[in-house]
């Protein structure tokens, strides 16, 4: 009997442990997990997503370095090759050419001091700032932390403007300056160059500062310097054996993303560089844009996107190493405000001043430009409106107030459909891509798209144009030539803003359950219907700000649409920079204003409907 139960037992099949798959072949499995990938459409909208985005961010910067290593129409004779053929020639003359001095090697020396001294000074303004609104009994802390980052709401290039009408000598001609017209000519170091770069993007970037320390300096435990100072160290000790350790990761970080946005910025240095002939690397670009060197473009623009890549990995690796500095905290852990005591007064002052210098001072005095014949001349009857609703103005071209000129209205108009239209379909591929992240079951492709959205906060956004023009200026395959037209320009911003979108849309998923979609699938619904009536109503104040982000950034950028819009596409900052150029001054400063008012209104309607307060966090 024994005997028959053993030989039924080798006979029937032996079960598989529990919890372990079945033993099938590497085929069979990979058919399953195929299956169960494409039983809900969610791979298939991220395999979809990820060919978009390769194509809008990968292939055009890929396409714009193929430029710098093939001969370019026109530059066949200087190479000594055939058009399209394999060269060397672009990198020769960037890096090594008796012309490399005045392409790369000036401008690129003249971005790094521009960046170091924007940096010590955005250090200096803005730790101090950020300690006396987080640390200390400041009179109108609350109304400080936000008045303080106005400047990160405005365009850059705003106050660079508003240091023109102030600081203007007669060195490059038009009309003077402010301090010039009371009889006070400033020396050329003040007028332009340099000094006036660094000094109006070290009170733009402050504000970094400001919100990354400061939001640090808020976390941080008071009884540790408390139990510092029964130790017997003083107070400068604790400071900088205690404190400021602790805060390193914070500092690193905005140090390193003002050095980033210092390196693409256009704006400033265009209007307070190229009047003297002072370079840097995104105005260089922008020249031998303009005298359609395509191949030295393609191959500073490859320079810059190198070095922000290199800055912002540098700022990653330094973020994940302070990880390991923690504070350990716990219910009594406290935030004790310093009593200033005496010096509060004093504080209060400085930080008045800063808002004053930072905000009131540039515009106050765009305002009044636009208000005076005559710059600098306070009186009664230089005041006008002409520069707003005048007729028929004495000037050449510009014969009525800005507020009358078709051109500013098609320019606004344009303003507000292509980045409101690029900023609605990032917000919406922004959620689209938090989702595919958060609920795919294919691993890579969530991770691919993770990784692609975010590429573009790493280049520059005058190397991003030029990846477009480059790209899109002649007819590929299917795709006909887009420069010159409205769409290059819609896709450029979707590209660019993605960063913004995409890190709202998975931050949102991943925050939703599983339960409501179970919920409706259960019900009978399919992923559409689950999408428009449970997800997207349930995260539309995470779609609002994937919109508003984009296009609060959209509308005050300059650098992307400078390459990319021709008179038919113009803008609003495009207008404004062309009205620079012609020295219609007033008028300049006028649509300048319109556009720091849309961008400084927008930010406030974004905190108001997400509920979110930009001096509690940088907010992507």
């Amino acid at each position: 009997m024994s005997n028959g139960l053993l030989e039924r037992e080798k006979s029937e099949p032996r079960p598989e442990p529990i919890g372990r798959e079945p033993q099938v072949g590497a085929g069979k499995r990979l058919a399953y997990k195929l299956k169960i990938a494409l039983r809900e459409p969610t791979t298939i909208v991220g395999v979809l997503a990820a060919i978009l985005f390769t194509y809008l961010i990968i292939v055009p910067i890929i396409t714009m370095l193929s430029d710098a290593m093939m001969v370019q129409y026109g530059d066949e004779g200087r190479a000594d090759q055939n058009f399209g053929e394999l060269t060397l020639y672009y990198l020769h003359r960037v890096f090594a050419s008796p012309l490399s001095v005045d392409v790369f090697w000036r401008p690129l020396g003249n971005t790094l001091s521009i960046a170091i001294g924007a940096i010590f000074f955005a250090l200096i303004i803005g730790g101090t700032m950020a300690w006396l609104l987080s640390r200390t009994n400041l009179w109108g802390r609350k109304w400080f932390a936000t008045a303080l980052i106005v400047p990160y709401m405005l365009p850059a290039w705003t106050f660079a403007l508003a240091w023109t009408n102030l600081f203007k000598n007669r060195k490059v001609g038009g009309q003077a300056g402010w301090l010039e017209a009371l009889g006070f000519e400033p020396p050329d170091w003040l007028s332009y160059g340099q000094f006036p770069i660094t000094v109006v993007l070290a009170l733009h970037y402050a504000p970094f500062v400001i919100l990354l320390f400061g939001n640090a300096l808020r976390r941080f435990d008071s009884q540790l310097e408390d139990s510092a100072r029964v130790l017997g160290a003083r107070r400068f000790t604790v400071t900088w054996r205690v404190v400021l350790p602790l805060m390193k990761p914070s500092l690193v970080s905005a140090t390193i993303l003002v050095f980033a946005k210092c390196l693409g910025e256009f704006g400033v240095a265009y209007v307070l560089g190229m009047p003297v002939q002072y370079e840097v690397l995104a105005t260089s670009l922008y020249r031998n844009i303009s005298s359609r060197q395509t191949g030295v473009a393609a191959v500073l623009a490859g320079a810059i996107i190198i070095i922000g890549v290199i800055s912002l990995l540098i700022d990653a690796r330094l973020v994940k190493e302070g990880k390991r500095f923690v504070t350990v905290g716990s219910k009594g852990s406290m935030n004790r405000l310093s009593q200033l005591g005496k010096w509060r007064l004093p504080a209060t002052v400085a930080a008045s001043l800063v808002f004053g210098v930072s905000v009131v001072l540039p515009l106050g005095t765009l305002f009044l430009s636009t208000v005076m014949r005559f710059p600098g001349v306070f009186e009664a009857s230089n005041f006008t409106l002409d520069f707003w609703i005048g007729q028929n103005l004495d000037t050449v071209a510009l014969r009525q107030g800005i507020l009358f000129t078709p051109e500013f209205w098609a320019a606004a108009w344009n303003t507000l459909w292509i980045v409101g239209l690029a900023a609605i379909t990032s917000g919406i591929l922004g959620l689209l891509v938090g989702y595919v992240v958060v609920r795919t079951p294919v691993k890579f492709v969530g991770s691919f798209l993770r990784q692609v959205t975010f590429f573009p906060y790493l280049v520059p956004g005058i190397a991003f144009a030029v990846a477009y023009l480059s790209l899109f200026a002649v007819q590929r395959g299917p795709v006909p030539a887009l420069y010159g037209t409205a769409a290059i320009l819609v896709l450029a911003f979707i590209a660019e803003q993605m960063p913004y979108a995409s890190r709202a849309g998975i931050s949102a998923m991943m925050q939703l359950g599983k339960d409501p979609e179970e919920a409706a699938q259960v019900a009978g619904a399919g992923w559409w219907k689950r999408m428009t009536k449970v997800v997207i109503p349930i995260q539309k104040g995470s779609l609002t700000t994937g919109v508003l982000l984009p296009f609060i950034s959209g509308v005050k950028g300059l650098s992307l649409v400078v390459i990319l819009a021709v008179p038919g596409t113009n803008v609003l900052t495009t207008y404004s920079l062309q009205l620079v150029d012609y020295g219609y001054d007033q008028a300049a400063n006028a649509a300048v204003l319109m556009v720091a008012a849309i961008a400084f209104f927008g930010t406030l309607l974004g905190q108001k409907l997400t509920k979110s307060n930009l001096a509690e966090g940088l907010g992507g």
